[in-house]
């Protein structure tokens, strides 16, 4: 083989090899097609809720016991004197000592009472119960169902085929596809 033949050879191999790649990148192509449904395809969600209202409660309240006041002897000694000294006024002989006698006791018992207002060490706030009342928080959790779309099912028809995609939305009557065409061997 000569040079002359190697390089015509060469040449027409070259050439052959560039008018191949072209082709290939000429078959990509941007098309409509039909589209012949869509159906959106939904989820159920449950995206829970806090419901809350506010009750009142009501209580007795306990007071502690409190302390007994201290407690006076004067009352009941001026008091059993006076009673006593009226008391041996009435009456004569013994009737008159048994007199001042029941004159001291009544005259004692009535001094401590009047000198003591009546305290006898119950105090509890004059043994009433006392009840209040308090705001209590009350929630809970309810359940809340949400229908969402999560994509749309197209069915679309292109050259007498038809073609089923999931797609994030409702594409309309017809679909932009992108066409590739490559030679099988």
């Amino acid at each position: 083989m000569t040079f002359t033949k190697f390089s015509m050879a060469a040449s027409i191999l070259a050439f052959s090899a560039t008018a191949l790649v072209p082709a290939a990148h000429a078959a990509d192509f941007d098309d409509y097609a039909r589209v012949v449904s869509v159906t959106p395809q939904v989820e159920q969600v449950n995206v829970p809720r806090q419901e809350c209202r506010t009750e009142y409660e009501t209580s007795q309240r306990n007071y502690p016991r409190q302390q007994q006041a201290e407690r006076s002897n004067g009352g009941a000694i001026i008091g059993g004197l006076a009673g006593g000294l009226l008391g041996s006024q009435v009456g004569g002989g013994n009737g008159r000592i048994a007199a001042a006698a029941v004159g001291a006791v009544t005259g004692a018992i009535v001094g401590d009472r009047v000198d003591n207002n009546g305290n006898n060490g119950n105090n509890y706030n004059n043994n009433q119960p006392v009840y209040e009342s308090r705001p209590v928080r009350q929630c809970r959790n309810i359940d809340s169902w949400e229908t969402r779309t999560n994509g749309y099912a197209v069915t679309y028809e292109y050259h007498n085929r038809t073609y089923t995609s999931v797609m994030p939305y409702d594409p309309g009557s017809r679909l932009r596809i992108h066409v590739s065409l490559t030679p099988r061997p």
